[in-house]
C-alpha cells in the first residue's frame, strides 16, 4: 500500500470535502470552457428572427447597434401575433438550428438593467405536450432563476453575465452555465422539436419595463468524433 505525505493527505482531504460550486470555480479557474467539444455554427442576422408587439414598429421594441441587441417591452403591450393568447414578448427566436437530437449548446451574454423583474430572458422551446418549453431562465428582483425556482445567480442587475445552455436530448439533460460555472443541472422536458431564445417575455408579477440586452449570441453543436 503506498504511503501519502502528511501535506498529500491533508490536499486530499480538501479537494473531497469541497462543495460542487467551489469545483466549478477550481475548473473556470484552470480555462474551464463549456463550449469545449463543440462546433460553432454559422449565425448572421438572417437566423435571428425579432417577435416583438404585433401593433408597434419594430425599431420601438428592438435595437441592434454595435454588436448589442436591445429588446424591451412594456406589462401593457400586446402579444407578437393578433391570434397569440401569450403574455408580450421582444424576443430573437433562433431561426435555422432547430433540432430533434444531438446535444446542442446555446450562448450569449447577457445584461438586465435594474427594476426589469417578472420575465423570461431565455428560453429552449419545445417540449412534451404538457409543456411548451424544455427551460426557461427568468428574472424576479434582480435574481436569475430557473422557471420560478430555484434561484441561480442572486444578483445579475447590471452587469455583463456569461449565458451557457446545454441540451442534451436524447439523455433528456440541461445544463446551465453562468460565467462560466455550472449553476444547475435539470432533467429535459421531451418534446421533438427546439430551438433557442432570448430577449424578455413577460410573466406573472412583471415589472412595468422588462430589457434585457445580448451580444456574442452562438449556436453550437456537440462535435461527433
Amino acid at each position: 500500500m503506498r504511503d501519502f505525505s502528511p501535506l498529500t493527505l491533508i490536499m486530499m482531504m480538501i479537494i473531497i470535502n469541497l462543495s460542487v460550486t467551489q469545483l466549478n470555480y477550481i475548473k473556470l479557474a484552470f480555462g474551464f470552457d463549456p463550449t469545449e467539444g463543440f462546433i460553432s455554427l454559422p449565425l448572421n442576422q438572417s437566423n435571428f428572427v425579432i417577435q416583438s408587439p404585433y401593433d408597434v414598429p419594430q425599431n420601438q421594441r428592438y435595437s441592434f447597434v454595435q454588436g448589442v441587441h436591445r429588446l424591451w417591452i412594456y406589462s401593457f403591450d400586446k402579444p407578437h401575433s393578433p391570434i397569440s393568447k401569450t403574455s408580450p414578448r421582444t424576443e430573437i427566436r433562433i431561426h435555422g438550428y432547430d433540432y430533434s437530437s444531438g446535444v446542442w449548446q446555446f450562448e450569449g451574454y447577457a445584461y438586465v438593467p435594474h427594476g426589469t423583474s417578472g420575465v423570461c430572458i431565455m428560453q429552449v422551446f419545445g417540449a412534451s405536450p404538457n409543456h411548451a418549453t424544455t427551460l426557461m431562465l427568468r428574472v424576479y428582483n434582480g435574481s436569475l432563476t430557473y422557471y420560478r425556482t430555484p434561484v441561480l445567480v442572486a444578483d445579475i442587475y447590471d452587469r455583463w453575465f456569461r449565458v451557457n445552455v446545454v441540451h442534451d436530448v436524447e439523455a433528456s439533460d440541461v445544463k446551465v452555465y453562468i460565467d462560466g460555472v455550472l449553476t444547475y443541472h435539470a432533467p429535459g422536458r421531451g418534446g421533438t422539436s427546439h430551438y433557442f431564445k432570448c430577449g424578455v417575455y413577460a410573466q406573472k408579477d412583471s415589472s412595468y419595463l422588462m430589457e434585457s440586452r445580448w451580444k456574442g449570441i452562438k449556436v453550437l453543436k456537440k462535435c461527433d468524433y
